[in-house]
């Protein structure tokens, strides 16, 4: 029906009334467009704060599970060892108190990563925001990085940049990178 209908009115066109066309007349001229609204650069920024920070820390350490124990005996979520939860306070509480109760674990790492803050205040002030030794440093890395391998082997790799790993091989400078940028203000 279609085609019949397009057929007869193609017939019919030379008998319909013509329509007069008018020219089209082009100015070219130059025009600057006003800057993109500051909305836009806002959108696209977003922040990871401490709870995004501890997500991806247990997840990284042991899938966000509480109850795992890795075959050097490191325990939890955060895979803490015996001489640290004896350090930062938990010396009264036992390996299976420690392993069955998240709320002990998570109070655990708050205080490790406090106490590293603390221990670490110097290489803080002095080089987050910079890259040393190849390695952009912030303070949620190195955080993290002394989680992994201590304080003390964070500040001998500012200095020196010796890469030190953990038992299962991981380098520090994978959690200075992987966990930097998060914004950890909270916790002081």
């Amino acid at each position: 029906v279609i085609v019949v209908i397009c057929f007869i009115s193609a017939a019919f066109a030379k008998y319909l009334p013509k329509q007069k066309q008018t020219p089209i007349t082009v100015i070219s001229k130059k025009v600057s467009l006003p800057p993109p609204p500051p909305l836009i650069s806002k959108v696209l920024y977003i922040t990871k704060e401490l709870p995004d920070f501890l997500n991806q820390m247990g997840k990284r350490e042991s899938s966000n599970r509480y109850d795992i124990v890795n075959k050097f005996g490191y325990m939890g979520k955060y895979q803490f060892g015996r001489k640290t939860l004896n350090k930062i306070g938990f010396k009264h509480i036992s390996n299976t108190q420690f392993l069955t109760n998240p709320s002990i674990q998570e109070d655990a790492m708050l205080k490790l990563l406090k106490s590293n803050k603390h221990t670490l205040r110097r290489q803080i002030q002095k080089y987050v925001n910079t890259h040393r030794h190849g390695v952009y440093i912030t303070e949620s890395g190195l955080l993290a990085a002394a989680h992994l391998a201590g304080a003390g082997n964070v500040k001998k790799f500012l200095r020196t940049g010796k890469d030190k790993q953990d038992g299962l091989g991981t380098p520090l400078t994978e959690y200075l990178t992987k966990f930097g940028g998060y914004n950890l203000a909270s916790l002081n």
